[in-house]
Order: structure tokens, then C-alpha cells, then sequence
């Protein structure tokens, strides 16, 4: 992070700054790795302390200090330490049944953070609850092999440019496998991401409408794995070059358990009603169709990473109501994330997060937290002998 230091300080003539870019970054890493403090003031209380000083190199950060820092700080700067610490992580073992995909699997989501109505250029109102909260999306490119965000870009929720859809055609990158929920079903986004050279695995709704061109032959490994059909399909308005696809869309219809949305409140609820059928459209021609079923199931791993970030993290809580303050900490979280994961070889999880904090903290020497890591090491050398 010393790279950071005199980002923002083009304008200090006086050179009388005393809150930092790096310094600003250590604090939210010792806020997401210290339970103690859970607030913007508790992080401002840990400043005053002098070992928290001589640690992290910072004098006292002041309220107006940290208020004014999030609009001189550059928050795009934190992607090129993120891709240098991705680029250090090796991949986890890759599932044995997907060695011959050689692209990319990468989950595409996006998920809310709520914020205060103050924030004029995200005024967007709850109206269901009337709880007056703003959220924000964090539109999320997740990469499986590493078990990373690889990407990771804040937008007010809503409409527009701000749309899942419209965020994820700006990012579109070559040679990925975009693995997407049913919001992201757009033929004008499939046709960009065939453009690019990738390819796409992408739940339908259920009350999508299309013809059979093609009934291509189900094997035993489909059948066992819940495929009811596969299909070479045309969708689409066709009189409308726009709203149809400019390549051949495959559909595997897999079975599901039927899910009946059930909210306390209105507008509420676990999910969308399904009725116990997942409509899964490619671009994949020639991957078994059982493949295509245990692509988009792994989905799931993003939410999963979702909740690891907001509640145990801590990323539940915006320590801004600033967009640029809001990615500071998403790109602080991120870095957090793939230090765990370099520190331990291993996707993160609540116990090494708190055998981290204890030794953070001074509740464990190091000599137990390495005893703490290697014993995760072994016990994943006899999963893969098992195996």
C-alpha cells in the first residue's frame, strides 16, 4: 500500500496532510480484522492509540479528516494491488469433470449494501418497506478456481446504466465463461459476450417462450444428474434484429426442487417462485449436457462468498455514504480476502478468519496460528489422497 501515500496530495500546498491513502487503507484492514472495532468512530478511538500508530505508521485521524479523504483518494488505484495479489494465489483443484473447458469459469452477480438517503446521487427509496434505506449493488465478476472477486464495481441500485445487464456489457472481457442468474438473461448481453470470444451459462425465466429446432439425445450421466431435456432453440422476436440471438442458443432444462416465494412483507421474500424446472441457455455446443447442469450449480459459490463478505467481514456495515469512500472499502475487503486466502492456500472461512483475528488481537502467538494453518494443510493433502 506505500505506493498509495501521496495519492491526494497535489493540492496540500502546505504539506500539512496527515491522513494518507495507505494509511486511510491499514485502518479499514484493521477494522475488517480486528471484531473490537465495528464503527467508523471505534476505527477513529483505534487511531489515538499509539501502538496502532507506530504498527501502522499514522498519527490521530480526525472525523474531518477521514470525511474529506474519501473524495481526494483515487479508489481505482486499489484494482492494480488486487490483480498483483490475484496473480500470486494458485488455483484451488478444478474439478476433475470440467479439465477440458478452457476457458475462464467465472460467476457474475450482484448483491445490496444499504446506506443512508443522504446520498442524493443514489436516491433511490425503498418503497416497499418505507425504511427510507439506499442501497448500493456490488456488481461482482468471481473467478472459481481461485475463489476470488476478480472484479468488483459500485453503482447506486436501479435502472440504466446502473442496470446488472448494462454493468456486465461494459466489462465483458475475452476467453471467460460467464456463469449468470436469470437477471442477466438479454439476448443483446449474450451476443456481446459471443463477440468477445467467450461463452455464457445463463438461467431463463420460466415463462420464457421459444421453439425446438434441434432434440439432441440425453446420455445416463445426464439423466443421473436431473437433465430433463436438451435442445438447439430459436427465441426470440425475430422480425426485430435486435431482440434475437445472432448464434445458436442450446437449452438444458434440469430439475430443481419447486420453490414458492414467502415474504413476511410485501415485495419481500427468498427468492423468485420456480416451478421445480432450471431453464439453462449456452453457447456450448459440444460440452455433455450434465456439465452444463454442474456449471451453473456452482452459482451458488458467489453467494456463499457474498455472505463471508458482509457478515463476517463486517461489509454489512458502509463506513461512507460516499460512492468513493463505498469502493475503498469493497477494494480493502477484496485485499483482505485474498491475504486470507495467500496466508492459508484455502478458500476463507469463519474459523482461520478468527485464528487470524486472535493473533491480530494478541490472543494467539504466531507459533498457533501456524499450527492452526498447517493443519488445514493437511487435512486438504487427504481429502485429495481420499479423492
Amino acid at each position: 500500500l506505500q505506493r498509495l501515500h501521496d495519492d491526494g496530495c497535489e493540492r496540500d500546498q502546505a504539506g500539512n496532510r496527515n491522513l494518507h491513502f495507505d494509511q486511510y487503507c491499514m485502518l479499514i484492514l484493521l477494522y475488517l480484522f480486528c471484531p473490537l472495532v465495528t464503527s467508523l468512530r471505534g476505527i477513529l478511538q483505534a487511531s489515538e492509540l499509539k501502538k496502532v500508530q507506530r504498527k501502522l505508521g499514522c498519527s490521530r485521524a480526525s472525523l474531518g479528516s477521514w470525511s474529506e479523504a474519501q473524495s481526494v483518494f483515487d479508489a481505482e488505484r486499489l484494482k492494480e494491488i488486487i490483480g498483483e495479489l490475484g496473480e500470486e494465489l494458485e488455483p484451488f483443484a478444478r474439478d476433475a469433470r470440467i479439465k477440458d473447458l478452457d476457458q475462464t469459469l467465472t460467476l457474475v452477480d450482484g448483491t445490496l449494501l444499504s446506506a443512508l438517503p443522504e446520498i442524493v446521487q443514489a436516491s433511490w427509496l425503498k418503497e416497499t418497506t418505507g425504511s427510507g434505506l439506499v442501497k448500493w449493488r456490488l456488481h461482482t465478476h468471481f473467478e472459481v478456481d481461485r475463489y476470488i472477486p476478480t472484479r468488483m464495481d459500485v453503482t447506486p441500485n436501479g435502472g440504466g446504466e446502473h442496470d446488472e445487464r448494462s454493468v456486465l456489457e461494459r466489462t465483458i472481457e475475452s476467453d471467460r465463461l460467464y456463469v449468470m442468474d436469470r437477471g442477466y438473461a438479454k439476448f443483446a448481453l449474450f451476443n456481446k459476450i459471443v463477440k468477445a470470444e467467450s461463452s455464457y451459462v445463463c438461467r431463463l425465466r420460466d415463462n420464457s417462450v421459444w421453439e425446438v429446432a434441434e432434440e439432441r439425445p440425453l446420455s445416463d450421466g445426464d439423466r443421473a444428474a436431473g437433465v430433463l431435456s436438451d435442445q438447439i432453440i430459436r427465441i426470440g422476436q425475430y422480425g426485430k434484429k435486435e431482440a434475437r440471438p445472432d448464434h445458436k442458443i442450446r437449452l438444458v432444462c434440469v430439475k430443481c426442487s419447486p420453490h414458492t416465494r414467502r415474504g413476511k412483507y410485501r415485495g419481500g421474500g427468498t427468492g423468485a417462485d420456480s416451478d421445480g424446472v432450471l431453464r439453462i441457455a449456452t453457447n456450448l455446443l459440444d460440452v455433455p449436457a450434465e456439465i452444463i447442469a454442474l456449471i451453473y450449480s456452482w452459482r451458488w459459490t458467489i453467494e456463499i462468498f457474498f455472505r463471508f463478505f458482509k457478515h463476517i467481514l463486517g461489509c454489512r456495515h458502509l463506513l461512507s455514504r460516499k460512492q468513493d469512500g463505498i469502493e475503498i472499502q469493497t477494494y480493502c475487503a477484496i485485499i483482505a480476502c485474498l491475504l486470507i486466502s495467500l496466508w492459508t492456500g484455502r478458500k476463507p472461512t469463519l474459523r482461520t478468519y478468527e485464528m487470524i483475528c486472535f493473533y491480530f488481537i494478541g490472543w494467539a502467538s504466531e507459533d498457533e496460528l501456524m499450527r492452526h494453518l498447517d493443519k488445514l494443510k493437511r487435512q486438504d493433502e487427504a481429502a485429495a489422497t481420499n479423492t
